[in-house]
C-alpha cells in the first residue's frame, strides 16, 4: 500500500529542511532545501525557458559530487540572488565544498517569472532576493508552509493562483521514502477544463487536495488550452515555470539522480495542461540523502521513478490548492471555484 509519510512534505526525508521567505507588498518570494549534510544531486530541464545558476556542475560528468542546499525563487533573472543569500548563510555555518582552507557552499538555483502578478517590482539600486534567501535559510525547518509562501508567493497559474506545493510518499517494500517540493507558475492550468477538479486527481491520498477526484463526464473543454496570457496577455510578454525538487533518502549515484528528475517531470504533464512549453522553464532537481541503500535492485528504482511523477503531481496540486487570497491579486485562488 502506498502511503504519505509523516507530515506529507519532503521534510519526511532525515536530513531535509526548508525554509521560506517572501514580501507580500513585493508578491514573491524565496524557498530553500537546506541538506544537513551534503546531498548526492542532479537536475532535468524540460522548458523551454528556464533560469538557473551553478545547473552544469549537476550533471552526472562532472566533479562535484553533492550539493548544500537548494533554491527555488521568485523574481526571474533577479532572483537569482537568492542563491547568493543562501550561500552567505551557509559560509557562516562553515558548510561548503573543500578546496583547500576555503569552503565554497553548493546552492544550484532555479527562478521563476513572477513579475507581472500585481506585485510592487519598484527596488532601488539593487533586487531584495539575497537578502530573502538568506531569510528563507534561516528560518529552514522540518515544517513550513504551503501555497503563497516562499517561491510560490506570486506564483500564478492559467486560470487560478499557483503556490508552493509538497508530498511524500513512503514506499514500504523497500524502506524508502520519496519527497516532492514544487513552485508553481505554470503557463498552464492545474484545474481541468473549467472546473475545480486538479488534473492529478488519479493520484490523490486522503483528500489532501480536496477529494473531488475526476470530473464525471469529462467537460467538452478539458482538452482546451488555458494558457496564461489568454485574451490579456500576448506570449512574448509572459515568462512562466514550475520549478520542483524530487528527494529521497536511497542512496542514488548523480546518473541515477539524473534519471529520478527526468520521471519526476512526468509528474509535471500529470498535474498541468500544456506543460514543459517553450514559455515555461520547467525544470526538476534530484537529491538523494543516501540514507537507505537499494544498491542492485532494479524493482527499487522502476517503483522510484514511477512514484517521483505521482508525488510530483501530487505537491502540484497542493501547491494551487493552499493557495491563498492577498490584497492586489490579479487572479482568483482555487478554493474561490464552483
Amino acid at each position: 500500500m502506498i502511503r504519505p509519510g509523516k507530515t506529507n512534505l519532503i521534510t519526511d526525508i532525515d536530513g531535509l529542511r526548508v525554509g521560506n521567505a517572501q514580501d507580500d507588498k513585493l508578491k514573491s518570494g524565496a524557498t530553500v532545501l537546506l541538506c544537513d549534510q551534503p546531498a548526492t544531486a542532479s537536475v532535468q530541464i524540460l522548458g523551454g525557458a528556464p533560469g538557473t545558476r551553478d545547473i552544469a556542475l549537476l550533471e552526472p560528468h562532472n566533479s562535484v559530487q553533492a550539493v548544500d542546499a537548494l533554491v527555488l525563487s521568485g523574481g526571474s533573472a533577479f532572483g537569482l540572488d537568492a542563491g547568493s543569500g543562501v550561500q552567505n548563510w551557509l559560509r557562516a555555518h562553515d558548510r561548503g565544498f573543500e578546496v583547500g582552507p576555503v569552503r565554497i557552499p553548493i546552492v544550484p538555483t532555479a527562478i521563476l517569472f513572477d513579475l507581472i502578478n500585481g506585485g510592487e517590482k519598484n527596488w532601488a539600486e539593487k533586487s531584495p532576493y539575497a537578502d530573502l534567501g538568506y531569510e528563507a535559510a534561516q528560518q529552514a525547518d522540518q515544517n513550513f508552509k504551503l501555497g503563497s509562501h516562499g517561491a510560490g508567493s506570486g506564483a500564478l497559474t492559467a486560470t487560478v493562483k499557483g503556490g508552493l506545493g509538497s508530498a511524500s510518499t513512503y514506499l514500504a517494500a523497500y524502506g524508502v521514502t520519496l519527497g516532492a517540493l514544487v513552485a508553481v507558475n505554470a503557463l498552464g492550468s492545474a484545474t481541468i477544463g473549467n472546473s475545480n477538479h486538479f488534473w492529478a486527481a488519479p493520484f490523490e491520498i486522503d483528500a489532501e487536495f480536496g477529494g473531488l477526484g475526476l470530473p464525471h463526464p469529462l467537460p467538452a473543454n478539458a482538452s482546451d488550452l488555458r494558457v496564461k496570457f489568454g485574451d490579456q496577455q500576448n506570449a512574448q510578454d509572459m515568462t512562466n515555470t514550475t520549478i520542483g525538487i524530487i528527494a529521497t533518502d536511497a542512496r542514488l549515484s548523480k546518473a541515477e539522480c539524473k534519471r529520478l528528475a527526468i520521471a519526476a517531470h512526468d509528474g509535471y504533464a500529470r498535474a498541468l495542461w500544456p506543460a514543459h512549453t517553450p514559455m515555461d522553464g520547467d525544470l526538476v532537481f534530484a537529491v538523494s540523502t543516501g540514507s537507505v541503500n537499494i544498491e542492485g535492485s532494479m524493482d527499487a528504482m522502476v517503483s522510484l521513478c514511477a512514484h517521483a511523477g505521482s508525488t510530483m503531481a501530487r505537491a502540484v496540486a497542493r501547491g494551487v490548492f493552499s493557495a491563498h487570497k492577498q490584497a492586489g491579486d490579479i487572479m482568483p485562488v482555487w478554493s474561490s471555484l464552483r
